[in-house]
């Protein structure tokens, strides 16, 4: 049975799971020991209906985790927030902040989902830049050269704060955070002048 993840009713029954998880990690401190069936009892909405919205506990987690870190983003860059040089520096370090925090909260036994939480935030940080590069006047520039773009910053962003956030004793936030800004600005500083003028 598929659902539509426009339709309010599903949106709702969506949000009381999530809900439910975030009270169920508040209480239990460690994802891995949740399970679909705490997930159903702490909504008071029966299996079924999960299975409906979800293939399984990964394919929740991923929806969990993805409307986590855009929600994230949303709160820092509204949507009519214009493509800038300003606000690349606001994503990149909501970005570093978020995996931080991402990090400092992880249990050990949370580690076996690491690698799909940072694949799922990473192309949702790819789409977001690609989206807002779009929006923008990028007359001159062919489509493959834009999703280039929006490839290298995300994976120069993303990769540097995941970096940071497993070795935080290596460097500092402020310097690591200084550099990507400095090393994506000098590359980019030619999309900024040309979109801006």
């Amino acid at each position: 049975m598929s659902v539509n993840p426009e339709d309010p009713r599903v949106k709702r029954t969506r949000q009381l799971f999530v809900q439910a998880f975030n009270d169920l990690v508040e209480k239990k401190r460690n994802v891995y020991s949740i399970s679909v069936h705490d997930i159903t009892n702490q909504a008071t909405i029966n299996r079924t209906t999960f299975y409906a919205h979800f293939q399984d506990k990964y394919d929740f987690l991923e929806y969990w985790m993805t409307g986590k870190f855009q929600m994230t983003i949303r709160d820092r860059l509204p949507e009519e927030t214009r493509c800038n040089a300003d606000n690349l520096r606001i994503l990149i370090q909501t970005i570093f902040d978020f995996l931080m925090r991402f990090q400092q909260c992880s249990t050990p036994g949370d580690k076996q989902f690491e690698a799909m939480f940072e694949n799922t935030m990473h192309q949702d940080l790819h789409r977001l830049l690609l989206k807002r590069i779009n929006e923008v006047d990028t007359q001159g520039f062919s489509q493959e050269k834009l999703e280039a773009m929006a490839l290298v910053i995300s994976w120069s962003t993303f990769g540097s704060a995941l970096q940071l956030s497993r070795t935080p004793q290596d460097r500092s936030v402020e310097t690591m955070f200084e550099e990507v800004i400095e090393v994506i600005s000098v590359n980019l500083a030619p999309f900024w002048e040309q979109t801006t003028s």
